[in-house]
């Protein structure tokens, strides 16, 4: 991630997102790990796989309105999402 492009306050953006949309990916709707949760049952790859990201669809890191930014699970949503943005 680029800090120069995003705002200071992206993190907290990011997690305000996330809360609203009830740390819920937005395509495939899986539940994702909230912060400092850490199933000690699960491998490395499982806990990637369920962590939430919020992405810009029009690709703008600059531009975080609200309809502009989508929680994304890093598991194959994240790829095939951003993959058909590029």
């Amino acid at each position: 991630m680029s800090q120069g492009v995003y705002p200071n306050n992206w993190k907290e953006i990011a997690t305000a997102v996330k809360n609203t949309s009830e740390w819920r990916c937005t395509k495939c709707a899986r539940v994702c790990l909230r912060p400092g949760e850490k199933p000690s049952d699960w491998t490395k790859s499982q806990r990637k796989a369920y962590t939430l990201q919020v992405h810009h669809w029009n690709c703008d890191p600059s531009d975080n309105r609200l309809e502009n930014l989508a929680c994304l699970c890093s598991a194959l949503c994240r790829i095939h999402v951003v993959e058909a943005l590029l």
